[in-house]
């Protein structure tokens, strides 16, 4: 997932280079998102591992 985000991350540096800036717009907010599910994700998972050894 978190190659997904930068992915979409280059993908909206590209647009914004070249002035499509919906692209870009678009682009970027799916990277946000997709960061965020994955550092939700990461939290997540680190906190049930610290429970099962406990």
């Amino acid at each position: 997932m978190l190659y997904w985000a930068a992915v979409f991350f280059i993908i909206s540096i590209i647009a914004a280079f070249f002035g499509f800036t919906n692209i870009a717009v678009a682009s970027v907010s799916i990277a946000k998102i997709l960061f965020f599910i994955f550092i939700v994700l990461f939290i997540i998972s680190l906190v049930l591992g610290l429970v099962r050894r406990l």
